[in-house]
């Protein structure tokens, strides 16, 4: 039931779990060991759809829910949801008792550990087939890399469950690293890793002090999109216009223009179209609100708005104008995760003992990144997620040093009766 070296250590090879087809598996870092799963990555999932549907559902609902609280910060957002989940999916593989349900919660995973792990991999598996189907003319819909991988700590013993579960629906093998000797070492391996995978959209996810000796565990997750217009904006209808900001100034912003035949909707404080990528199975959804009730709609998107405003698209010729832009956004999230009700799960209360079989694992930190860039070709979006796991160090000796005025009390401790109670206020023998 245990693992450290005990599967397979390999020297710089590539995890051979299997991918989908169409999937990119991710190559291992020059030199690395690593250890993976004796079982294969499961690529013929028999995920129900209705499976599929609930994850899906229930991810929106947490991405939502997570936009929020990380968009209580001024300034541009992008997130990607499907990221997080994926990453605390694979964290949760490990949480047991309150921290498990906790999680669960905090999540929107309604389906229990093996349904929620295997539509993981459906979804997985659905996406990275369909981005390869080629289009009408020749060509590809779009690119699209979802990869996992497992950081930890070279010697330490790790459950052969843990590591199964992760190997079969996630294609994740575990590099070895030390963290113990050199954090910033294994800092820049991950870092590096991440890099290549988001074609270096996502340089450094984790910042310098952010993995420390106690860390015996990362767990990261990496996306890459990119994906030409159905319809292309017109390069030369492409210039500057005022974009009003949410103070009241504008700014001189290069706006891109085009009339077409658009998934259109609008509301009483909101207009909404779809724009579709080629292959028209993916596309971008933009929700303008109307002037000065931009706080009131963003506060209201939940999972039943948001399907609302989509259940309203239909047909209209629109004419669109659109500024181009292009940003990235760090976030930490361990506080936003709190508030969502994770809490054991940062603290010594938490119970990963799925991993290791002990209690002495809580999370040090979540980190995100996102990176979008949108032009008149299309949209280029890339992400990463790693959840930092740690040792629960033991408390630093307490120092109590009666050089003051102090009370005293001498109590029966079976009744708790206080038998004699005082104050010194001066020594003396």
């Amino acid at each position: 039931m245990v693992s450290t070296l005990a599967l397979a250590a390999l020297v710089g090879c590539e995890d051979g779990n299997g991918a989908p087809d169409g999937a990119v598996m991710p190559s291992a870092p020059a030199g690395a060991e690593v250890v993976r799963s004796s079982r294969a990555r499961i690529t013929a999932s028999a995920a129900p759809a209705e499976d599929l549907q609930a994850l899906a559902r229930g991810n929106a609902e947490f991405g939502l829910a997570l936009y929020r609280a990380v968009g209580a910060e001024a300034g541009n957002v992008v997130m990607s949801p499907h990221s997080v989940s994926v990453a605390l999916g694979m964290t949760w593989a490990g949480a047991r008792t309150e921290t498990e349900t906790q999680m669960a919660s905090a999540l929107r995973f309604s389906m229990g550990q093996a349904r929620t792990h295997a539509a993981f991999n459906a979804l997985d598996l659905a996406l990275a087939q369909r981005a390869m189907r080629p289009v009408d003319g020749g060509g590809q819909r779009f690119r699209l890399r979802v990869v996992n991988s497992l950081w930890g700590q070279r010697g330490y013993r790790f459950l052969t469950p843990f590591l199964d579960t992760l190997g079969e629906h996630y294609g994740a093998a575990m590099y070895l690293v030390d963290f113990v000797r050199d954090a910033e070492g294994a800092r820049g391996v991950i870092n590096t890793w991440v890099s290549t995978q988001t074609e270096r959209r996502i340089p450094e996810l984790l910042p310098m002090g952010v993995v420390r000796p106690t860390t015996v565990l990362v767990l990261t997750n990496a996306v890459y999109f990119s994906a030409s217009w159905a319809q292309p904006f017109p390069a030369g209808d492409t210039r500057p216009a005022d974009f009003h900001l949410l103070d009241g100034s504008t700014r001189s912003a290069p706006t891109m223009n085009r009339v077409a035949e658009l998934r259109y909707a609008e509301g009483p404080s909101w207009q909404a179209v779809e724009l579709p990528y080629v292959g028209e199975e993916v596309s971008m959804l933009v929700i303008v609100p109307a002037e000065g009730r931009f706080a009131e709609v963003e506060r209201g998107l939940d999972g039943a708005a948001l399907t609302a405003v989509v259940a309203g698209l239909h047909p209209r010729r629109v004419t669109l104008s659109l500024p181009r832009f292009s940003f990235r956004k760090p976030a930490g999230l361990r506080e936003p995760l709190r508030a969502m009700g994770m809490t054991d799960a940062f603290s010594s209360s938490a119970d990963l003992s799925g991993m290791d079989g002990t209690r002495s694992l809580f999370i040090q930190d979540v980190l995100h990144e996102g990176y979008i860039a949108v032009d008149e070709a299309g949209t280029e979006a890339a992400a990463a997620t790693a959840v930092i796991i740690g040792r629960v160090s033991a408390p630093e000796p307490a120092t109590l040093r009666a050089d003051r005025p102090f009370l005293f009390a001498i109590r029966d401790n079976p009744t708790g009766a206080v038998l004699f109670f005082g104050r010194v206020v001066e020594p003396s023998r």
